[in-house]
């Protein structure tokens, strides 16, 4: 049986407890976060824990808790479920505001936030082989959520019904698109295109998740590669013309797809620059 973080205690997951009077629960009151390891090491704990932070602050709640502090938590999910979950392991943080006697929508006084963590198997690490990666298709959509989609909040049921949209489909993912028709991210993902070279990818803003795989990308591609880069709007026709799309996500990487709306990119095949992009990830993902 895996091992949980809660409030301070390491227990069984069996034996955690929380209250229904938790404003996690009531209200999606919270953040989170997913980080992944491999053989041990984590890929942006860094990163993932500063966005966690930000995220904490804009809603007001102090867990009180350093990276320090969670890096320690971290390693110890981590040592305490290796045995049972192998060497492929993702660690998932939630911290809600906290529990109160009553359900009210203002934040209450002197309450204690509720801090959470567990560990989970996760798939091997992806690898830059065009034979091996997993591939998507994708359908696209208006985007409906809300206007702070920058902060990672435990509110998901606007990314929930998007990606339904997309799954009822038959598709993996589904590309959003705002009022101006311009590239925003999917429903779980951030999104790349290439073409002829030039990768871009929708500047940071209101309307989409800071990344951290995203981030990592930009920053490696900045220090290790020539291949040029823009941070800047996408239209909807830009992307259907895209010689690559790609979806980047902790859990996925760079992940390359290969329909829109059933229709092939490019010639329908995993692109070269994905493969030379994989390579330098793969390569310096760790360094983060």
């Amino acid at each position: 049986m895996t091992t949980v973080y809660l409030n301070g205690a390491f227990v069984p997951a069996s034996e955690a407890k929380i209250s229904p009077m938790d404003r996690g629960f009531l209200f999606g009151d919270g953040i989170y976060e997913v980080i992944p390891s491999y053989g041990g090491r984590f890929v942006g704990f860094g990163p993932h824990i500063d966005r966690m932070h930000s995220g904490l602050a804009q809603l007001s709640i102090d867990p009180k808790l350093s990276q320090a502090d969670w890096q320690r938590i971290a390693d110890q999910l981590l040592a305490d479920n290796r045995a049972e979950l192998g060497d492929n392991i993702g660690v998932y943080f939630q911290v809600s505001r906290g529990t109160d006697s009553k359900r009210g929508h203002a934040f209450p006084a002197n309450i204690t936030p509720t801090v959470f963590g567990f560990a989970f198997a996760i798939p091997p690490e992806p690898v830059a082989d065009k034979t091996k990666v997993t591939t998507y298709a994708v359908v696209t959509g208006q985007d409906l959520r809300w206007q702070r989609c920058h902060i990672k909040s435990t509110s998901l049921l606007g990314n929930v019904l998007h990606y339904q949209q997309g799954y009822s489909q038959g598709a993996q993912e589904i590309l959003l698109f705002d009022q101006d028709g311009n590239l925003t991210e999917g429903a779980a993902v951030n999104v790349f295109i290439v073409k002829d070279g030039v990768i871009a990818t929708p500047p940071l803003s209101h309307k989409l998740l800071p990344g951290i795989t995203r981030q990592l990308l930009l920053a490696i591609l900045a220090k290790h590669s020539n291949i040029k880069v823009e941070e800047r709007d996408i239209s909807e026709a830009e992307v259907l013309a895209a010689d690559e799309i790609w979806l980047t996500s902790s859990s996925k990487e760079i992940a390359p797809v290969l329909f829109v709306n059933d229709k092939p990119v490019a010639n329908g095949e995993v692109g070269d620059v994905w493969l030379a992009v994989q390579q330098l990830f793969s390569a310096h993902k760790f360094d983060y």
